[in-house]
Parts: C-alpha cells; sequence; structure tokens
C-alpha cells in the first residue's frame, strides 16, 4: 500500500509543477499580448486545474491566475 501513497504524491508533485508552470507562462503570454498563445495555456491550466481539485489539492495559495 505503501508504493501507491508515494506513486500518488509524486503524480500530484508533477501536477503541481506544471500548474506553477503554466501560470507563470500564461503570465508572460498575457504581458506580451500573446491572445493565441494564452488561450491554449488557459485550457492546460484549466485541466490541471481540474486534476489537483479531484485529487483533493487546496490550490488557493498557489493560483495565481484565479479564473
Amino acid at each position: 500500500m505503501g508504493d501507491y501513497v508515494s506513486n500518488d504524491l509524486r503524480i500530484i508533485k508533477a501536477a503541481i509543477d506544471d500548474f506553477k508552470k503554466i501560470q507563470k507562462y500564461m503570465i508572460i503570454a498575457k504581458k506580451e499580448n500573446a491572445t493565441e498563445t494564452y488561450a491554449e495555456l488557459k485550457d492546460e491550466y484549466l485541466s490541471l486545474k481540474a486534476i489537483l481539485q479531484v485529487a483533493g489539492v487546496n490550490i488557493t495559495d498557489i493560483d495565481k491566475i484565479k479564473e
């Protein structure tokens, strides 16, 4: 059972890292007025946000976009 927990934690950590990275790129795209890039990144952002919420991760403190 311990292997499942550690594997789940690795998956959640990877999703959190990806979520933070996507947000960084979204902020840059918005600053550069790259609307198409921003829209593509937003799709990924929303998917990662949903996955993290289903996994029970409280993303309030790490969600910089708040969309």
